[in-house]
């Protein structure tokens, strides 16, 4: 890589991956501008489990998932499905996914992902001290097991990721403890994660940017990147050109509305996953997670957020309220514990590539790089995601760490 050093940054998307990157070029010295279509944290970002599990962190695609997929895809309720008529795009999504879940992209995928999770928590922590003001919890994770399900999967996935350098600790218990019913009879207690409110740490992330002199535009729809007579610039549809020296494209699920433009072939699918919040009948100290139905349940406030499905779908698809039904009533049997007063139902785009890898780095046209596809692990990685590619960015210098993410990698690779 080589030109000079940019000082003027133009970010696309204000979620957490979005504002991890200007955060981080801020601190490198870069006048940052941050665009964002809706709101702050108006995507994935906001809803989502608000899980930093970077033990957990793995490729979707991987063989036990396709075979289940294969069975669910199309029934109506299941933690995994297909809604409405598949797209074409969605068609060639589902046969690379197909085409990646084997056990030897899915070892790849692992280890290119080690680096990122490794790194995770960390820097979380420079954001802390850097003034971001957010709580973050260190709690253990429990994962409860029915009598037909076994823990050698996770179990396979934490090896792998203590192979990988991580500090990965567990112990398995039998069940019949709060708030899990008869029906577990096994719990997965992994040790050293941590969680948070989603919608207020992206908030502080934000309030810190626009501290350090960034300014944030909601309601900036960008319609083209490109250059103009004065070099590159962003172009929304209201309002004058934004003048830059480079772009960051962080836009979720949306990202293929500008990046197939900049060279990017990697498909991103929506993944659109459904939250809500109740009240139970006895608080939860700590995360939860419900394999067989795919369900978290994390403290949030004085409530509790339910979070699941993975729902193949159209990123702008409407609400469909039956999601968060059906998430509750898989849970009837699983929890020995009553809830009411159901509020803040919301449904979110997970942006995911066919490999279950990001893409993070720059595209063909000189200047403008794109960060996102980071799947269910957006939260997690999101800030050591803008860390890296800050200092890339910055420095002209291509990050190892980044190199498996390359936005234009072929299609053998992906």
């Amino acid at each position: 890589m080589n030109g000079r050093t940019p000082r003027r940054v133009v970010v696309v998307g204000a979620g957490v991956v979005g504002l991890s990157c200007a955060w981080f070029l801020q601190k490198h010295g870069a006048e940052v501008t941050v665009l964002e279509r809706s709101a702050v944290a108006a995507g994935a970002s906001w809803g989502n489990a608000g899980y930093l599990v970077p033990a957990m962190v793995a490729p979707l695609a991987e063989p036990a998932l396709l075979r289940e997929g294969t069975r669910s895809l199309l029934t109506p309720g299941s933690p995994v499905s297909v809604s409405g008529r598949p797209s074409a795009a969605t068609v060639a999504f589902l046969a690379g996914f197909a085409r990646n879940a084997t056990a030897s992209r899915w070892r790849r995928g692992m280890a290119a992902l080690a680096p990122l999770a490794a790194d995770g928590l960390g820097a979380f922590d420079e954001l802390a001290k850097g003034g971001v003001a957010a709580e973050v919890h260190e709690r253990t994770v429990r994962i409860g097991f029915t009598a037909g399900q076994d823990t050698a999967g996770l179990e396979h996935e934490l090896t792998a990721a203590r192979t990988a350098g991580q500090d990965v600790s567990y112990r398995i218990s039998a069940g019949h403890e709060a708030p899990f019913s008869d029906q577990i009879t096994q719990i997965l207690h992994l040790h050293g994660q941590r969680f948070l409110a989603p919608g207020a740490f992206l908030d502080a992330l934000a309030a810190s940017v626009r501290e350090r002199g960034g300014e944030i535009v909601e309601g900036a729809h960008v319609r083209s990147i490109g250059f103009g007579p004065g070099g590159l610039q962003v172009d929304t549809w209201s309002g004058p050109p934004h003048k830059t020296d480079a772009v960051v494209l962080a836009t979720g699920a949306w990202l293929p509305e500008l990046a197939r433009l900049l060279g990017v072939r990697v498909p991103v699918q929506a993944g659109r996953g459904y939250s809500c919040s109740v009240r139970l009948a006895e608080p939860l100290e700590g995360p939860v997670y419900l394999p067989g139905a795919r369900v978290t349940l994390t403290p949030y406030g004085d409530r509790v957020r339910i979070t699941g499905t993975m729902e193949i779908a159209d990123r702008d698809a409407p609400f469909d309220g039956r999601r968060i039904d059906s998430i509750l009533r898989s849970l009837r049997s699983l929890l020995d514990t009553e809830w009411d007063d159901v509020r803040e139902p919301w449904a979110g785009s997970r942006p995911l590539t066919p490999d279950g890898l990001p893409v993070i780095g720059a595209t063909k046209l000189p200047g403008v790089h794109v960060a996102g596809g980071h799947g269910m692990w957006g939260v997690t990685l999101g800030p050591v995601t803008g860390k890296l590619l800050a200092d890339q960015i910055v420095s002209r210098t291509a990050a190892l760490e980044l190199g498996p993410f390359d936005p234009l990698r072929p299609r053998s690779l992906r």
